[in-house]
């Protein structure tokens, strides 16, 4: 009896370890599982109408288990803009930071990789999210403007800065050509999360990645140096700003 209890007792001992195993696994995962629940819910309802225990139920866990990853609803919103926003710009910055190629192929990889990594995915819902409710949420306003609006713009900004700097682009207002290169962004984030989603008819069919490239073909047009007129004096708004790579 002996020969045959052995066996049987060492064959158990793997199944307990796999179990614990996949019970880390579960447990790992449940704030990414929780992140996506969330996303879903605050893109399809909107951050006020959203309820805590609805983010729960669609992650599959209690109410409880949420509140021990992310204590309010305010901090999760939070979470999901760090994910797929803060982060982004992150890498954003890095990538410039590094970058050996023209200033022009560097906004134009940025812009690609913006489009690809969130304003073709679920996550571009944030922008209809933040310009529908952030005035009822001054706190949320701040966040996302430390978090998202200045990096953003630090971003683009430096990327301007470095192309006037290596005598690619003539001098322009850096904050405004930000803005200018933000701006379409958004407007397709938006229109994917509204009119993107309606059966609209008589109107023409929006290519975004054709939009996206041909914005930023007249914006480069107009920031190319010409070869037929001088270099322009450079705009007060424009002194000082970020040293550039050269």
């Amino acid at each position: 009896m002996n020969s045959l209890d052995a066996p049987a007792d060492s064959a158990a001992a793997p199944a307990d370890t796999t179990d614990t195993g996949v019970r880390q696994r579960r447990k790992d995962a449940r704030p990414q599982e929780l992140l996506e629940a969330a996303l879903a819910l605050f893109v399809e309802k909107g951050f006020a109408a959203t309820r805590a225990e609805e983010v729960a139920k669609r992650a599959g866990v209690s109410k409880g288990t949420l509140y021990l990853y992310y204590p309010s609803k305010e901090e999760l919103f939070k979470a999901v803009v760090r994910q797929n926003l803060t982060s982004l710009i992150a890498e954003g910055e890095q990538l410039a930071g590094s970058f050996e190629g023209s200033s022009a192929d560097l906004l134009a990889l940025l812009i690609q990789t913006w489009w690809e990594r969130f304003g073709n995915t679920p996550a571009a819902g944030i922008h209809k999210v933040i310009l529908a409710e952030v005035r009822n949420f001054p706190e949320l306003a701040q966040f996302y403007a430390d978090e998202v609006m200045v990096p953003a713009d630090r971003l683009f900004g430096g990327c301007v800065d470095r192309g006037v700097a290596r005598g690619e682009f003539r001098p322009m207002p850096t904050h405004e050509v930000a803005l200018a290169l933000i701006a379409p962004l958004i407007f397709m984030a938006v229109h994917r999360h509204s009119f993107g989603c309606c059966p609209v008819h008589g109107t023409a069919d929006m290519n975004p990645e054709l939009l996206l490239q041909t914005h930023l073909d007249l914006v480069l047009r107009g920031l190319q140096v010409r070869s037929d007129e001088p270099p322009p004096a450079r705009p007060a708004a424009c002194k000082g700003a970020v040293k550039a790579a050269t």
